[in-house]
């Protein structure tokens, strides 16, 4: 039996991964510190769907980590625990940096030492690309758009580690794929876009999706930060825990390789067109107020995942729509 571990396995995306994998036969064990909002609930409901195994850890000590890698002997370190906001990094950038930089050099330094033949995936974001000011965007029919990126931005973009959580995020992306050239180690970047789905607690500063999904059913006011014409791909989780498969699946192709991984050109959303689905299919009329873009704030990101399909044969297959009408009913 191949052994999965998870870190921050008891957030929405680790939630989703351990339940597949573990209907795939797999071990699964999840590493968790449980100090966000919903973790302790989606572990409870993880626990009720599948047979996995617990670890209270944090990742920020080495020490524990390490001891945990040595003892478990993963094939596949999916490392997702993180500080996930740009707006708490400014408020705490040592706490973001300790959580996603060092975080991640503990999982790694674990990974080296104790077990090398583990494949480490690491989820980074598309934030390490910045504000992308080299790239030319403009408004057509209520949205922002590339001008001249048809197919969306491939990861050969300017790295631009833009916000204190793009700088820790970004040194977290660096180190995984220096580990496989320096160590010989085999791991993967995944720059993640906008993910979305179940057992997703958003909140304002992170998880838009979900975080405009729930204030809707529960009638909150919600505010949009710039003018709501800021457009994202967005990824259902059940695509991206796939393209996780495929990098397993691809483990030898994709070493020391990043990959933009996000819903594509096919799959984009504003802000206002989220909230006009929404009110759509609620039937309401959505209170909103309105502020000052924020630090970090991309108009436009959309991903090119053509290397992934390249490498893996991966690529998106559920639809904006039919996700955000599937986080509706479990809402």
């Amino acid at each position: 039996m191949k052994t999965l571990l998870i870190t921050g396995g008891a957030g929405f995306i680790g939630v989703n991964s351990a339940r597949h994998f573990a209907a795939k036969g797999w071990k699964v064990v999840v590493l968790d510190n449980l100090s966000r909002r919903g973790t302790e609930g989606n572990l409870k409901w993880l626990q009720e769907q599948a047979p996995i195994e617990f670890e209270r850890a944090d990742i920020r000590d080495g020490a524990a980590v390490a001891s945990i890698v040595q003892r478990v002997q993963p094939d596949v370190v999916l490392h997702l625990a993180a500080q996930v906001a740009v707006t708490t990094s400014v408020t705490d950038p040592r706490e973001d940096f300790e959580i996603n930089a060092l975080g991640t050099f503990n999982m790694l330094e674990a990974v080296r030492q104790h077990s090398p033949q583990s494949f480490f995936i690491t989820a980074s974001t598309n934030k390490v690309y910045g504000k992308m000011h080299d790239v030319a965007v403009v408004e057509r029919g209520g949205r922002y758009e590339y001008r001249d990126l048809a197919t969306g931005a491939n990861e050969e973009q300017q790295l631009d580690f833009h916000s204190p959580y793009g700088c820790s995020k970004g040194t977290a992306d660096q180190y995984t794929i220096d580990y496989s050239r320096i160590y010989g180690l085999k791991t993967v970047a995944f720059r993640q876009s906008c993910i979305y789905g179940t057992r997703q607690f958003g909140i304002e500063d992170q998880g838009w999706v979900a975080w405009f999904t729930i204030a809707a059913v529960l009638g909150k006011t919600i505010t949009i930060y710039g003018d709501g014409k800021q457009i994202r791909d967005v990824l259902h989780v059940s695509d991206l825990v796939n393209a996780y498969e495929a990098a397993i699946e691809h483990r030898d192709a994709v070493s020391g390789q990043a990959f933009n991984i996000g819903g594509g050109p096919a799959n984009t959303l504003s802000l206002l067109e989220l909230l006009s689905q929404l009110e759509s299919q609620l039937g309401i009329k959505i209170p909103l107020r309105w502020d000052d873009w924020r630090p970090g704030d991309q108009h436009v990101f959309v991903c090119d995942v053509s290397k992934a399909q390249a490498m893996m044969g991966w690529e998106p297959k559920t639809s904006p729509q039919a996700g955000v009408s599937a986080l509706i009913g479990w809402v």
